[in-house]
């Protein structure tokens, strides 16, 4: 399998540039945070019992909800290093044998 590691590895915040900014953390006034979490939520959970479903403990590898700085939902996956390994070799497993994600 090849790395994924570009130029300065910039595809570890490809896309989530806005979680990981400066203001991290802080809330802006207006924004509504909570529409955006709730759908994250809504899509953790679904994953989290995707996860569950097929071996994995939740203490282990999980989705998390998170909004980014404008209120969108953002969807983290959190665990021990083991654990990611083992579901990044199951995705490759499934992209493989169906082609990938649809």
């Amino acid at each position: 399998m090849g790395k994924v590691t570009g130029s300065g590895e910039s595809w570890l915040s490809d896309g989530f540039d806005d979680v990981a900014g400066d203001d991290c953390g802080l809330w802006v006034p207006g924004v509504d945070y909570v529409s955006g979490w709730r759908t994250a939520r809504e899509a953790a959970d679904r994953l989290n019992l995707a996860l569950l479903g097929v071996g994995f403990e939740l203490s282990a590898v999980r989705a998390v909800a998170s909004t980014d700085g404008d209120g969108r939902g953002v969807v983290r996956l959190a665990g021990r290093p083991e654990a990611a390994e083992l579901l990044a070799g199951l995705l490759g497993q499934l992209a493989e044998g169906s082609g990938g994600a649809s």
